[in-house]
């Protein structure tokens, strides 16, 4: 059987981009552009992905493992991108072109171009679409008897006539071919055209020359070939990709209650029975499990989350949330933060790189810095880890049911131990014994008369 190799033209230059990123790693809900097509070739079944860069090789370190790269030395087309990846085909292999920048193409077209290929016997199968409005794309022409006979361009005055400019079927820029026939008809290319590139659809009549079969697979659905030029392109491709991740959840058991206002990245998982409450964003690899809350308003970036966790109008970024854990309205939790099962960060907590465990609550106003929290306890108010002393961070661990009083400030290093309590508005410097009460603040001095003796001062 023969291997399925994808080639994957990404070597353009994006200029339109305006952009000092490569058009190809822009982002598309939480993939680079050029991911897309890698994705769809992957689930499609392709033994082989070739990514064709330019010699800059800005892609290279941005592509999943095992996919392969050559350079296209100068833009002179698709046909000269196909060329250069021509060492990576081999004559018995079916091979897929895609471009780079049409992001929106599924595994399943993949496949059924392939499958359309195999069963029809042709040395090239070329994926159309009908357009209403088709400016700008390559018209397809046929033969009296329904055969593809070329593609005829329009990047340039000239290129077609006006009855071939009357054509409504066009060139997707998807094609499968048979490895030794295209092998052939590369080497047989020419830049005899108003931009002096080499067009891969040139093929086809090289193809049809030596007797071989040239076949179109029809795409019903024209969305998928969308490509992207410009910011504008990339925002109308980002809202077809992102109704498709809201339908997958959907589908899958999630509710999103307003898709117009929610962002989910393409990585993101979520289990079933948890709801997206409006204007909630859920980026990179970030897992949410069953029957949690997130939102209205909340952010989640590369957050773990486990099952039955509130999540309303917060930011999380890189951290670990067990079953049953609440937090917010309006906390902040930093990479390298675990709530363990059942325990809280309620309103305007911020915690970083701490430890906090089950059933504990840092329930309003406190920073918790390099900190490691025991079982079923409660700070205060307004309480915070003092980590840092101008040149290092240092830890501060509190033991299992521990009360703080609220304004209580730990300077680190320090620990408290299990049982222990702390006095309202103590700073604490030294470690509390277990089951010791620490207060760290002056006796209380009442001044009588000072209210008086101001007003005198100030007459």
């Amino acid at each position: 059987m023969a291997a399925l190799i994808v080639i994957i033209l990404a070597a353009g230059q994006g200029t339109r981009m305006r952009s000092r990123t490569p058009k190809m790693l822009h982002d598309l809900c939480g993939r680079p552009l050029v991911g897309w097509p890698i994705a769809a070739a992957l689930e499609a079944g392709a033994e082989k992905i070739v990514v064709v860069d330019s010699p800059a090789n800005t892609l290279e370190d941005h592509l999943p493992d095992g996919v392969a790269t050559v350079i296209q030395p100068e833009p002179n087309g698709t046909g000269g991108a196909v060329q250069a990846a021509a060492g990576e085909i081999g004559p018995r292999d079916t091979v897929v072109v895609l471009p780079g920048d049409a992001p929106l193409v599924t595994p399943e077209a993949v496949r059924a171009l392939v499958i359309d290929h195999s069963d029809g016997g042709a040395a090239a199968t070329m994926a159309t679409m009908v357009l209403d409005d088709p400016t700008g794309y390559g018209r397809v022409v046929r033969t009296s008897d329904g055969a593809v006979e070329r593609v005829v361009e329009t990047k340039s005055p000239g290129d077609a006539t006006a009855e071939e400019l009357e054509i409504h079927e066009v060139n997707s820029s998807i094609f499968a071919f048979s490895g030794g026939p295209l092998l052939d008809a590369l080497l047989m290319l020419s830049p005899d055209n108003a931009q002096g590139e080499l067009y891969l659809p040139d093929v086809l009549p090289a193809l049809r020359s030596a007797g071989l079969a040239v076949a179109a697979h029809q795409i019903a659905d024209p969305s998928i070939t969308l490509g992207v030029n410009d910011r504008v392109q990339l925002a109308e491709v980002r809202a077809i990709a992102q109704a498709r991740i809201h339908a997958a959840h959907g589908r899958a058991g999630v509710t999103i209650v307003d898709p117009a206002s929610t962002v989910i990245d393409v990585g993101v998982t979520i289990g079933e029975d948890s709801t997206v409450q409006p204007s909630s964003f859920l980026r990179q690899r970030t897992s949410v499990g069953r029957g949690c809350t997130i939102g209205p308003l909340t952010t989640l970036i590369d957050a773990t989350l486990g099952d039955d966790v509130k999540v309303p109008h917060s930011y999380l970024v890189g951290c670990e949330i067990r079953d049953g854990a609440t937090i917010g309205p309006f906390a902040y939790l930093r990479p390298g933060t675990l709530l363990r099962e059942g325990s809280k960060a309620g309103t305007f907590v911020e915690i970083k790189n701490s430890d906090v465990g089950a059933g504990s609550k840092v329930p309003h106003l406190s920073y918790i810095g390099d900190a490691h929290i025991g079982e079923d306890t409660n700070l205060g108010a307004a309480t915070i880890t003092a980590n840092y002393d101008g040149v290092r961070k240092h830890r501060t661990t509190i033991g299992d049911r521990v009360r703080t009083g609220v304004d209580t400030t730990l300077v680190a290093p320090v620990t408290l131990g299990d049982d222990t309590f702390t006095g309202a508005n103590s700073a604490i410097t030294h470690d509390v014994p277990s089951g010791a009460l620490g207060i760290a603040r002056e006796r209380q001095t009442n001044h009588e008369g000072y209210a008086n003796r101001k007003r005198r001062d100030a007459d």
